[in-house]
């Protein structure tokens, strides 16, 4: 029996299967406001036969938004617009769909993606960025503001309303995000954070943000929804932010009631090396799930059917988590259960595309 294809529960949320669906950041928003894109690009993968969905990185302020064109959850305006591409999509797919909730901070005011992702100064559109100290991501880029204590006050209060927005549209999950470089991951490396108050120096106190946020989101988030939190394992630079301190952190966030960690890497720095190749990353799934009793979610170049399967059959993690793969081809579960002769959901308005050499594929 595939791996790949037996349910699973992430708390109490119950998975079909262990594909995941991971957050992919589209920048097609309008002011946060989710778009027609939205509706048409979560439509495809809500019916692809994943067992979870997590939306894209939704800024909980507007400072907090990666590009001017990112998706926001933190007023009633961004609520709004993305209810009505939610209502929708569960009209058709009983998927079940969590939202990773971030903050940028000094890794905010760029462009997108595909003009460059370049730094905008203030005075060209852009915004004043923040950080846990003054130290800009690249030496071309505005100096952010070290937040104060205020601020990141400020910082965990929006983390709240934002998940309290996200169980107002009937999302069942939410994902904080603590990777890739954004705020919160920024607290955890010793080489963005070089603060001298209880959020700085320390692993203790570097990684208390994250800890407080989420035990603020889970007392704010219903207790038969999961929440879990996404982290880069290492930053790829000597003297950063390693996998010994993703271990660490792994071990106090299940220990305060975590339902998953989600296990990336780098993003932090520039000068960040990293050795790219299938399945790079898995190892780091491992090692914490090796340490931690609650399921562990891989990522990274984790491209064919059986790769995934093997990562499972082996215990190197308990869910795999797909992008550009899925971006790929919206249809990926659906292959991977013919390949592994197992069966997957398809709506019913897509059952007479099943291949006759793989009859019983889709479920009834």
């Amino acid at each position: 029996m595939s791996l790949l294809f037996t349910p699973m529960k992430i708390g109490q949320l119950a998975l079909e299967n262990r594909i995941v669906i991971a957050p992919m950041c589209q920048y097609s928003a309008e002011q946060g406001n989710a778009t027609a894109w939205h509706r048409i690009h979560l439509g495809h993968l809500a019916l692809s036969g994943a067992g979870l969905l997590i939306l894209e990185a939704a800024a909980v302020e507007a400072a907090g938004r990666i590009t001017a064109q990112d998706l926001g959850l933190w007023d009633d305006a961004t609520e709004q617009a993305l209810a009505a591409v939610i209502e929708d999509v569960k009209k058709y797919s009983a998927m079940p769909i969590g939202i990773q909730l971030g903050h940028a901070g000094r890794k905010a005011s760029t462009d997108v993606p595909w003009r460059g992702g370049h730094f905008i100064p203030a005075d060209q559109g852009g915004w004043q960025t923040h950080a846990p100290s003054a130290i800009p991501f690249n030496r071309s880029d505005a100096e952010p503001q070290a937040l104060s204590l205020a601020g990141i006050e400020a910082v965990k209060q929006a983390f709240i309303d934002s998940a309290i927005r996200a169980d107002r549209l009937g999302l069942d999950l939410i994902e904080i995000h603590a990777a890739h470089g954004y705020l919160l991951h920024q607290f955890l490396s010793p080489l963005a954070n070089q603060r001298g108050d209880n959020y700085g120096g320390s692993l203790e106190n570097r990684m208390r943000i994250v800890l407080e946020i989420f035990s603020e989101v889970r007392r704010v988030f219903p207790a038969n929804k999961a929440v879990g939190v996404r982290i880069s394992a290492t930053d790829w630079v000597e003297g950063g932010w390693d996998l010994q301190q993703s271990i660490a952190l792994s071990k106090a966030l299940e220990a305060m009631g975590c339902d998953y960690i989600h296990v990336s890497s780098g993003g932090l720095s520039p000068q960040q090396k990293i050795s790219i190749g299938p399945g790079y990353q898995v190892p780091f799934a491992q090692a914490i799930k090796q340490q931690v009793a609650i399921p562990v979610i891989a990522v990274g170049l984790i491209t064919q059917p059986e790769q995934a399967e093997a990562i499972l059959q082996e215990g190197q993690a308990d869910a795999i988590a797909l992008a550009r793969a899925m971006l790929y081809d919206p249809r990926w579960p659906w292959h991977a259960a013919a390949q592994l002769g197992a069966k997957v959901s398809a709506p019913p308005q897509y059952w007479r595309s099943e291949p006759h050499e793989v009859k019983g594929l889709f479920k009834s």
